[in-house]
C-alpha cells in the first residue's frame, strides 16, 4: 500500500509538471531530501522516481516559456565556477574512473539547482519551494522528535538510507537548518493554529537532533540559536521556546549521552576526534601538492600512507571545509567559500533593504533566517562531510530568487491569485480573470532596486 501511494503522488505531481515544470522542482526537492520511496518495503523503494521528476521538468522546461536566465547573481556565478572546479577536479583526479559514480551524483544535484533558477520567479514558487523543502525534513524530525522523547534519548536518530543524510550526523544538521526555515514559514501564516503546530515541529526537530548523539549538531544548534534569537523578531517568545528545549530536552537525555558530548573538551583523547584531524591534515597536504585536488574523494590509503600524521587509517573528512580542500583543492574551497558568502551577504541584503516595504517583508523575513541557516551550516559542517547536500544550496536559492524579486519589484506584475489556483488546482475567480486557467507571470528583465 505504501508503495502504491508513493508511485500514484509521483505520477500524478509528474503530469502536472509537463504542463507547469515549475511543479516538477517540487517533485525533485521532496523526493531528494526527504527520500520517501525509502521508507517504503517494496518496489517504490528502488524505483527511478528522482529520474523521473528531473525528466518532466526538463521536458516542461523544453516547452514553456515561463524561464529566466539562471544567473541571477553573485551567488549562482560562483556556484556555476564551483561546478566547473568540481568536474576539473574529477577529470583530473586520482581515480576519474573510481568516482564518476559520486560526480554524476553531485552534478545532478548541481544542474537541478540551475534547472530551479531557471523556472521559478514567482512568490508562489519561492513560498512553494520553502514549504516542499523545510517541509520535507519536519516530517522526519517530528518522527526522530518523538521517537527520542519516548525512548528518553537512549537511541540514536538517523536519517533516510542511502540519501546523504542517512548517518546521524547529517542527519542532525539537517533538522537543525530546517529549524530557521520553519520559523521564516511561521511568520508568513495568519492561523495562530498553524503557527502553534509550526512550534511543535521545530522543538521535536531540536528534539531529534539532539536525539542524534552527534557533538557537531550540538556545537551547530547552539550556533544557530544564538544566531536565531538575534535574527527573530521576536526575542522573547524565541528565548522561551530555546529555554524549554533546554529545561525539556538536557535531562532527560541519559548518562552516555552526556559522556559523548563531554569529549568535545577532551577531543584530543578521542580516538574518533583524532581520526578526523589526522583526515583534515591529509587533506591539507593533499591540496599542497594537487592543484585541483584528489578529485572526488581524497580517501585513498596511498595519500594516507603518505600524508598520515598521527596514522595512516583511511577516514571521511567530517567537514565541509577539509572534503572540498582535500577533493578539489584550494581553487575549489575558494570558490565554494567565496559562493556560501556570498549568498550570506545577499540574504542581509534582503533583511536590511526589503523590511520598509509592506510587499516585500516575507523577503526580508526570508533573508533573516537564510543567515541563521548559513550559519548552522558553517559550524555544523565543520565537522561532517556534507558539502554537496540539496538543503544549503536550495536555501541559497530562495535567497537569489527573492533578491530579484524584490529588484524587478515583481509584486507590481504578478497576478493576485491564491496558491491552489495558480497551481491550476483550482479555476480562477471569475470577477479575477474571467473563470480562465490563472496565467503565469511573465519574466521581464526589469531591475529597479526598492532600496539602494
Amino acid at each position: 500500500m505504501r508503495d502504491l501511494l508513493i508511485i500514484s503522488i509521483v505520477g500524478v505531481i509528474a503530469l502536472m509538471a509537463l504542463k507547469r515544470p515549475w511543479i516538477g522542482v517540487m517533485l525533485w526537492t521532496w523526493l531528494s531530501i526527504m527520500n520517501p520511496h525509502r521508507y517504503a518495503w517494496g518496489f517504490a523503494y528502488s524505483a527511478p522516481v528522482a529520474a523521473v521528476a528531473a525528466g518532466v521538468t526538463l521536458l516542461g522546461l523544453l516547452y514553456t516559456r515561463d524561464r529566466q536566465n539562471p544567473f541571477q547573481g553573485p551567488p549562482m556565478v560562483w556556484f556555476f565556477l564551483l561546478t566547473l572546479a568540481i568536474t576539473f577536479s574529477w577529470l583530473f583526479g586520482m581515480d576519474p574512473a573510481g568516482d564518476y559514480e559520486q560526480w554524476n551524483k553531485v552534478m545532478k544535484i548541481y544542474f537541478m539547482t540551475f534547472v530551479a533558477a531557471a523556472l521559478l520567479f514567482s512568490k508562489h514558487h519561492i513560498m512553494a519551494f520553502a514549504w516542499v523543502t523545510a517541509g520535507s525534513l519536519a516530517v522526519l524530525g517530528a518522527k526522530g522528535g518523538v521517537f527520542t522523547i519516548l525512548t528518553g534519548g537512549n537511541h540514536r536518530t538517523w536519517g533516510p538510507t542511502g540519501s546523504f543524510i542517512q548517518d546521524n550526523n547529517e542527519f542532525a544538521l539537517a533538522l537543525i537548518m530546517a529549524i530557521p526555515l520553519l520559523h521564516f514559514l511561521q511568520l508568513q501564516v495568519s492561523k495562530a493554529w498553524v503557527r502553534h503546530g509550526i512550534s511543535a515541529v521545530m522543538l521535536l526537530c531540536a528534539a531529534s537532533a539532539l536525539g542524534s548523539h552527534s557533538r557537531g549538531a550540538l556545537l551547530a544548534i547552539a550556533a544557530m540559536g544564538a544566531m536565531f534569537w538575534w535574527r527573530s523578531k521576536k526575542k522573547g517568545p524565541i528565548a522561551l521556546m530555546i529555554a524549554v528545549v533546554l529545561l525539556a530536552m538536557l535531562p532527560m537525555m541519559p548518562e552516555h549521552w552526556w559522556d559523548r558530548m563531554q569529549t568535545i573538551r577532551t577531543y584530543e583523547e578521542d580516538a574518533s576526534a583524532m581520526g578526523r584531524i589526522n583526515a583534515w591534515i591529509v587533506a591539507w597536504e593533499v591540496a599542497k601538492n594537487h592543484l585541483f585536488g584528489a578529485g572526488m574523494s581524497y580517501q585513498h590509503q596511498v595519500l594516507f600512507i603518505l600524508y598520515g600524521f598521527y596514522n595512516q587509517t583511511v577516514l571521511a573528512a567530517h567537514s565541509i571545509y577539509f572534503q572540498v580542500l582535500g577533493n578539489h583543492g584550494f581553487i575549489g574551497l575558494f570558490l565554494y567559500l567565496g559562493m556560501w558568502v556570498s549568498a550570506y551577504r545577499m540574504a542581509g541584503w534582503l533583511n536590511k533593504n526589503a523590511r520598509d516595504v509592506p510587499e516585500t517583508r516575507w523577503a526580508a523575513d526570508l533573508g533573516a533566517m537564510a543567515q541563521v541557516c548559513f550559519v548552522g551550516f558553517a559550524v555544523g559542517g565543520a565537522f561532517l562531510s556534507l558539502s554537496y547536500f540539496d538543503l544549503p544550496y536550495n536555501v541559497m536559492l530562495m535567497v537569489v530568487l527573492a533578491k530579484r524579486w524584490v529588484d524587478t519589484r515583481a509584486w507590481e506584475r504578478e497576478a493576485p491569485v491564491s496558491f491552489l489556483e495558480y497551481a491550476g488546482l483550482k479555476r480562477v475567480a471569475s470577477s479575477k480573470n474571467g473563470g480562465a486557467a490563472a496565467p503565469a507571470p511573465q519574466v521581464i528583465n526589469q531591475t529597479m532596486s526598492v532600496k539602494r
